[in-house]
Order: structure tokens, then C-alpha cells, then sequence
């Protein structure tokens, strides 16, 4: 993720919560305001997967959240698992939901199905375009509108995994997320201070031991 010259990074400093680990995977639950790899700057280097390099310095990354994206976060212990992994996520093997608060009330369920490129003039941010851009789609679930705040908690299943796809995907349904700094500056009545995605559900099968992961984690906004 670039940083840009203004950014000062302040990570939170309590240690990672552990929710499952075996010979080859370790699962993380990553805060918010964390991010998932190092940055170029030594200043930027306190991350996810520097942390997880203290204990496991063979330690793999399988895939990213966003620095604003708190939930889980999967590392591979060794090469033979990151590749194995590397393959589920290609094959859309993996199945990852999230949990999200956007802005006003949205009802129902369905497919957002619009391409994104990146924004080069205003990285990072992401936008729309038809002609060039990569095909990406998000399912989506509105669960419960909370009328105090007005916004709605929503569940999100990535189908494809483009750059911040489910925070433009939101957007262009006219329901930013809450908090979200770049698709959603000025946000109304937000109770949470960060932006209010999470990761909350993992599910696959394990690439060596064959064994169903479910691993699940409630947000804290």
C-alpha cells in the first residue's frame, strides 16, 4: 500500500491476537491501523508481517488487508505452504467474508459487478472504468439497519480480490463505509473511529493436512 508524504504512521502496539496456528499456518487477527507487510521506511516497518517474522523468520505472506482493514490475516510458516496457498486463492478456493458498516440504509442482497483500475493521479485509490478496468465483483448482504447512527451492517464475500474493491463496490451503491478516510471523507454520525471493515471469516481446506479451516472474529465497531 503506498504511503503517501503526509502519512504518520501510528500503529497500535498491543501484541497480535493468535486465533489459529499449526505446523504451516499461523492466523492472525490484525487491528486496525496495522498494516499487513513492511513499508520502504524504516519508519514504516512495524507491521503485521514483520511481527510474525520475530517468532517464524520463515514466515510467508498468503494475501493482504488494507492498513484501515482490521480481521484476519493468514501467514505461511514455510515456502512449501505459502505456494499451496498461493494456489487456493488463484482457484477462488479460499472463502473470506467480511463485515462492514456503511453509510444510510441499504436493503436486500446482490452482486456488484463493475470493473476497477487504479486511479494513478490519486493512488491509492481505485476507481471505475469499463473499458480498461479489471473485472471484480463483491456479493453483498444488508443484515440490520441501525437508525441511531443511520448506517447499515452488511456482509461482503469478495468473488474477485482487486485493490480496495469492496470499499468502491460500497461507494458506487451510493453506501460508503463508514470511516473510510478515502472513499468516504465526510462521514455523518459515525460512532467508531476506524473504518468500520472487517475481515470476519475464513474458510478453506487445508492445502497439507487436508483438514476444513473455519476460522471466524467479530469486529470491534
Amino acid at each position: 500500500m503506498p504511503i503517501d508524504d503526509q502519512f504518520v504512521y501510528d500503529p497500535p502496539t498491543a501484541p497480535l491476537e493468535i486465533l489459529y496456528e499449526d505446523d504451516d499456518l499461523i492466523i492472525v487477527n490484525k487491528p486496525a491501523g496495522l498494516l499487513s507487510v513492511m513499508g520502504r521506511l524504516v519508519e514504516h516497518r512495524d507491521s503485521a508481517y514483520w511481527r510474525i517474522l520475530q517468532h517464524f523468520p520463515n514466515a510467508k505472506v498468503t494475501h493482504r488487508l488494507d492498513m484501515a482493514t482490521s480481521g484476519i490475516l493468514v501467514f505461511a510458516k514455510h515456502r512449501d505452504v505459502e505456494v499451496a496457498m498461493s494456489r487456493l486463492f488463484q482457484q477462488r478456493a479460499i472463502q473470506k467474508t467480511y463485515t462492514a458498516l456503511v453509510q444510510g440504509e441499504l436493503t436486500g442482497q446482490g452482486i456488484v459487478d463493475v470493473p476497477l483500475i487504479t486511479d494513478w493521479e490519486n493512488r491509492p485509490r481505485q476507481k471505475i472504468d469499463y473499458d480498461i478496468g479489471k473485472s471484480a465483483q463483491t456479493q453483498y448482504r444488508a443484515m440490520q439497519y441501525i437508525a441511531e447512527y443511520d448506517c447499515t451492517e452488511v456482509k461482503l464475500h469478495p468473488i474477485t480480490g482487486r485493490s480496495h474493491q469492496l470499499r468502491v463496490h460500497m461507494l458506487h451503491l451510493g453506501h460508503p463505509i463508514v470511516r473510510d478516510k478515502i472513499y468516504n471523507p465526510q462521514a455523518k454520525n459515525a460512532h467508531t473511529q476506524q473504518m468500520a471493515l472487517h475481515a470476519s471469516q475464513i474458510e478453506f481446506i487445508h492445502p497439507l493436512q487436508k483438514k476444513e479451516i473455519l476460522i471466524k472474529s467479530s469486529p470491534n465497531f
